[in-house]
């Protein structure tokens, strides 16, 4: 994540063509957002057991890391490739996030 950010500022921030300079601003904000996102993550589901806003969290930041993968992969092809494994990760904790508290409900109700 951090080198795919490095890549679209440094191929971005600086390049003479005003679209590609905003989409780079864009992604900074998007990626911002998403290491929010990300940081919420842990509490909501580990400390305060809250399953459903958890995985309303993820697929959020999924979306978002989605998006950006989208706009940097216009500034820095690389950059873009960089945040694929990513959104593979993010998909498969989305994954887990589901299925842990389904596995908990069927547990209770048998």
């Amino acid at each position: 994540m951090g080198y795919a950010a490095h890549r679209a500022w440094t191929a971005g921030a600086g390049s003479i063509n005003p679209r590609t300079v905003e989409m780079t601003k864009h992604g900074a904000t998007l990626y911002t957002i998403q290491l929010g996102l990300n940081l919420i993550w842990m509490p909501l589901f580990f400390k305060y057991m809250r399953p459903v806003a958890a995985t309303v969290d993820i697929i959020a930041l999924t979306g978002v890391t989605s998006y950006l993968t989208y706009l940097w992969s216009q500034v820095d092809e690389f950059a873009g490739y960089f945040l694929v494994p990513y959104i593979g990760w993010l998909g498969f904790a989305t994954y887990l996030c589901v299925s842990i508290p389904l596995v908990d409900c069927v547990a209770w109700l048998t």
